[in-house]
């Protein structure tokens, strides 16, 4: 287990390394000065610009230019925002809390929906509830999160007045209530993903030669859903579930422009409007880096759910 679980370790290490390297770098890749987006096209004095040059270490050569922002991030410090002219890290703070919760209301929808539609339409295979399921799932799979959002706003909040369209809400109550329907819009896709994984998984361990042996022996249906069938088909959905969450961060960007919220995926393509490179870094490695950790998650639970996964990496 240690061995299993220092390898992943280590990979996690060394990709977020290397990702905090190309982040960087594409400061470089993009055509211009950077000093061109920090003056936002006034024209400066030599002297105002050799000092502002020097304020954020533009003449210092590359490596070294990196070695210090990777210093500063390791502490906490993403360095100041070319357009607000502000810490990143208190930027990115002020604003995190709207994306969390957004993200957690729309990963509950995922998995308590998903699973279930997933787990309903195997038990049901070609019954109506199960033609339901994939219709149902196949619509949602197409309708892209910006559709979904302007769908449920029309619908939800100005013809109905349920929900509200505009802000992320004060307190933890009324923050619920003013995320319900981004989270809907966000989720929306994923539930059909999720279900169709989950549909698939257990319709294959259905058919394993020891489900039909425990199913002829007497053993309970629900029993054997539970003991053989499900759980042996986490590992597959786990897998899928954490490869999604690259697809729920960029999708929630979507869902807050649409919705007005103040959450990290707006400030980063407002952000990318006004060319604010440590603004975007900064979100880029904290995205990346939610990615990884979460595929670093799914590692450690396989073990749990499949004891097997360890005597593979004992072989090696």
């Amino acid at each position: 287990m240690l061995k299993y679980v220092g390898r992943r370790v280590l990979g996690v290490a060394i990709t977020l390394l290397a990702a905090s390297f190309l982040i960087f770098a594409s400061l470089y890749a993009a055509p211009g000065d950077p000093a061109d987006f920090l003056t936002q096209g006034r024209t400066l004095s030599p002297e105002a610009m050799a000092s502002l040059r020097e304020q954020y270490g533009l003449d210092d050569p590359f490596l070294v230019q990196y070695l210090h922002w990777l210093s500063g991030v390791l502490h906490g410090d993403f360095g100041t925002s070319f357009q607000f002219r502000d810490d990143v890290t208190t930027l990115i703070g002020a604003r995190l809390g709207t994306t969390l919760t957004l993200m957690v209301m729309a990963a509950v929808l995922i998995t308590v929906v998903g699973l279930t539609a997933g787990i309903v339409g195997s038990l049901n295979a070609g019954r109506a509830a199960d033609r339901l399921v994939l219709v149902m799932t196949t619509f949602l799979a197409a309708v892209p999160s910006f559709v979904a959002a302007i769908l449920l706003i029309s619908v939800f909040a100005v013809r109905l007045g349920w929900f509200p369209t505009f802000g992320g809400g004060e307190g933890l109550l009324d923050r619920i209530y003013h995320l319900t329907l981004p989270a809907v819009a966000l989720s929306l896709t994923f539930v059909a993903l999720v279900s169709r994984v989950t549909r698939s998984a257990m319709l294959e361990e259905l058919g394993r030669e020891h489900v039909e042996v425990a199913t002829s022996r007497g053993v309970p249906r629900s029993t054997v859903v539970r003991r053989h069938v499900l759980r042996n088909a986490l590992g597959p959905i786990l897998t899928v579930s954490g490869i999604l969450v690259a697809g729920l961060l960029v999708s929630s960007a979507i869902v807050e422009s649409a919705f007005g919220l103040s959450g990290l995926g707006s400030l980063l393509i407002q952000s990318v409007d006004k060319s604010d490179f440590p603004v975007v870094q900064a979100i880029t490695l904290i995205v990346v880096g939610a990615f990884v950790l979460v595929n670093l998650l799914v590692d450690l639970l396989q073990p749990l759910i499949d004891p097997r996964t360890l005597a593979g990496e004992a072989g090696r």
